[in-house]
């Protein structure tokens, strides 16, 4: 039997209670690792850190309240020697991307098999990166993938809604004509033709959400 002192103490943070609870069974189960706190939202996560400061933490990325990318930074800014993983259904590479900017070590799929979360945890524990292949090459991806502004951001979240040029120019407070530059930046950058693909694209890669 292993003593506490060296058991991997976890921290989770999901909001969903049955996500919460299958992990804490598959880690509970190994005898080398064992879940010291729970959260349901990003602001949680960050109080439970302070309270337990866990050696490895399970952090979705969509929370209610605060979102796992701020409580990522938030942890990150106040205790560098953190050690969270990603964990989300989502795959898009700007939501990779997000999740390792903001100082995660690991980033893992909800669909990952159980044996795999395991193993993740105790690379992490050990200090190292946990990037399966796929969310690699994702990475690499976006990272090949020219930024798109704060401005062209805003523009784009307001196309994912519908709005036309004239409607994203009133409520931005810019002229029509800024905001065609604008969009036409934004097809460029995310290599389509028009305004629907660029939406579609936008929502795959997780840049922008329904």
């Amino acid at each position: 039997m292993t003593s506490h002192s060296t058991l991997i103490r976890v921290l989770i943070a999901d909001d969903h209670s049955i996500v919460r609870q299958g992990l804490v069974t598959i880690i509970n189960r190994d005898p080398e690792m064992m879940v010291i706190a729970e959260a349901e939202n990003g602001q949680q996560a960050i109080d439970r850190f302070r309270e337990h400061q866990p050696d490895v933490t399970l952090m979705d990325l969509r929370m209610p309240e605060v979102g796992g990318v701020e409580a990522i930074r938030a942890i990150c800014a106040e205790f560098k020697p953190a050690r969270i993983i990603v964990l989300t259904t989502y795959d898009g590479d700007e939501d990779i991307y997000r999740g390792l900017h903001s100082g995660a070590q690991g980033y893992l799929l909800k669909d990952t098999k159980s044996h795999e979360v395991l193993n993740a945890i105790r690379i992490v524990a050990r200090g190292q990166q946990y990037i399966p292949p796929d969310v690699g090459a994702k990475l690499v991806q976006r990272l090949n993938n020219p930024e798109l502004r704060e401005r062209e951001l805003a523009v784009l979240g307001l196309m994912a809604q519908g709005m036309s040029n004239l409607e994203i120019g009133t409520a931005l407070s810019i002229s029509e004509n800024t905001v065609k530059t604008h969009v036409n930046r934004i097809l460029s950058k995310l290599g389509v033709s028009d305004r629907t693909q660029a939406v579609i694209v936008a929502v795959k890669r997780g840049i922008v959400s329904l």
